[in-house]
């Protein structure tokens, strides 16, 4: 039986390299039978946390009403989440960020999300694989508080230019990302 995976994206370039690996990983994962929720946060309302712990008071995720609101049901129901994004600054794009803040709604609303699978797919322009250490450690840290189990990685580096991924194996990596979940 497929699992439900949930894709948040962090890149507002529709022809970028995160986002054609991410559509090698839902392509793949949907052969095996999974179904996938995307969600393009580069494209959504989505604000940061203002730490006023009224999470699940009002019956929604979030009482600040935005995009997250959609994602967070999505996300409880999920067995996994990819997060896929390119690298901005050394660090995670603020498209995405405002999501993973957010995660903290899960703990303050008591709601159990322990237990999901999680994966991540990133690239950035330069060649040195550190350089995705400022999205890969938050990532990983945040699947460690939470609780989610981190199946897979695909990091891609030495990719700028619209369509650069093709000519890595970074694709075919996220493809047998599929594999893992």
């Amino acid at each position: 039986m497929g699992k439900k995976i949930v894709v948040i994206t962090g890149s507002p370039r529709k022809n970028g390299n995160s986002l054609a690996m991410t559509d090698a990983f839902i392509k793949a994962a949907e052969a095996k039978g999974h179904s996938v929720v995307r969600f393009d946060t580069s494209f959504m309302k989505i604000g940061f946390c203002h730490a006023c712990e009224t999470c699940y008071k009002t019956g929604k995720a979030c009482s600040f009403d935005d995009d997250f609101n959609t994602i967070a049901p999505a996300i409880l129901k999920a067995d996994a989440v990819v997060f896929s994004m390119p690298v901005y600054w050394y660090s995670i794009p603020a498209q995405i960020k405002g999501v993973i803040d957010r995660l903290f709604s899960f703990v303050v609303g008591g709601k159990d999300i322990a237990g999901k699978e999680c994966a991540l797919i990133t690239c950035c322009e330069e060649e040195d694989m550190k350089v995705m250490d400022g999205v890969r450690i938050p990532v990983e840290r945040t699947c460690d508080l939470i609780k989610w189990n981190m199946v897979g990685e695909v990091l891609v580096p030495g990719v700028l230019e619209a369509g650069a991924i093709g000519k890595t194996d970074g694709c075919a990596q996220a493809a047998a990302l599929a594999e893992k979940i």
